[in-house]
């Protein structure tokens, strides 16, 4: 090689190895609310005790010193059913139940006839006892269904609660007057996009008073045309703190990333805030590439009041389950400089 060629060659690479160390310097630009495990992914197929294809999208809840998680669990069929995984520090060493936990049952629910997916789990104190909203999935479609248990080892189904298309439902742990509230994900044929919505039901079975809660975007937000909520939602002393998904269409597939909003305590349809930023997204090898690229997927959290850290556990790429902290403190420091929306004294359905 000419030497003069060699020597530039040389000295554009020193030039791009202190160019990557300034900018290494720099500052993060964007505050990182959420702090992904060291030791991600904390659960994968390999942990299970029975043949699984993979594991993710857990609902989550915290029952005395122990953390439970109801793992999404999928076949080599490509149907699922839900497992529970239970934890002293809700990280290492998890007992993983040795059979399905919640299996489908289509021949007394049909709508299952394809598996049962995504759970998220609320504790209804005036109930006494755990509600589990979760998607049954059959030829007629993804739809919302209940279930309720006290112990995760019997349940007793309520059946379906909103008709397909519907899914990415949770339920509110308290009455708003004498009414229960869910919030959840209808999609119809000729819809403008997939919005987030609330219903209420005075015995968790007939719902109505149907409205749209969150509007998903249009155009190149983050969060366009289609958005859904993702945990539980999370009561606050400043309002219901939501955590939701957008998914962003690329020429490379669907990109899944999370943004906040926060909800009025006794008015939980009206919008107090909301992220015009996306706050986590796809990063990690585990996250970008397994069955489904692109995504993170929470469906439940914990609270851990005593330090006020959140723990939220998310499926990656549906291939395993991955966890990250934060501080609830910060998120709500977030919260407080995001957009207040127009305020709605009345639910509407009009899309802006």
């Amino acid at each position: 090689m000419n030497p003069v060629r060699l020597q530039n060659l040389v000295r554009l690479k020193e030039e791009q190895q202190n160019r990557m160390a300034h900018i290494s310097k720099l500052p993060h630009l964007h505050q990182t609310l959420f702090h992904r495990y060291a030791g991600n992914p904390i659960l994968t197929a390999a942990d299970w005790p029975y043949p699984a294809h993979t594991v993710f999208n857990a609902g989550a809840c915290q029952i005395g010193d122990t953390t439970l998680l109801l793992v999404r669990v999928e076949d080599r069929r490509g149907h699922s059913h839900l497992t529970a995984a239970r934890s002293l520090d809700g990280i290492t060493n998890w007992q993983i139940d040795s059979l399905p936990t919640f299996s489908a049952d289509p021949t007394n629910f049909a709508e299952e006839a394809w598996g049962v997916e995504d759970a998220r789990v609320t504790w209804v104190p005036d109930r006494g006892e755990w509600v589990i909203t979760y998607t049954a999935y059959s030829p007629i479609g993804p739809l919302v269904s209940l279930a309720v248990t006290h112990d995760f080892k019997t349940f007793n189904r309520l059946g379906p609660v909103m008709p397909p298309e519907d899914k990415d439902a949770a339920i509110f742990p308290r009455k708003f007057g004498d009414r229960y509230a869910m919030i959840h994900r209808p999609v119809s044929t000729g819809s403008s996009g997939a919005h987030i919505w609330m219903s209420f039901s005075p015995d968790l079975r007939h719902w109505g008073d149907h409205h749209v809660l969150l509007h998903a975007r249009r155009g190149a937000w983050w969060d366009a045309n289609r958005i859904g909520l993702s945990p539980t939602p999370l009561e606050t002393p400043e309002g219901w703190l939501l955590l939701y998904h957008g998914v962003r269409h690329t020429p490379g597939g669907c990109l899944y990333r999370l943004g906040l909003a926060l909800l009025d305590l006794e008015n939980p349809w009206r919008v107090l805030r909301r992220s015009d930023e996306w706050v986590f997204a796809p990063e990690m090898s585990y996250e970008r590439q397994g069955d489904v690229n692109g995504v993170v997927f929470p469906c439940g959290w914990i609270l851990d009041e005593a330090t006020g850290t959140i723990r939220m556990y998310y499926g990656a790429a549906d291939s395993c389950l991955a966890l990250a902290t934060a501080q609830l403190s910060e998120v709500m420091d977030y919260l407080r400089t995001c957009p207040v929306p127009p305020v709605r004294e009345r639910p509407g359905m009009m899309i802006p």
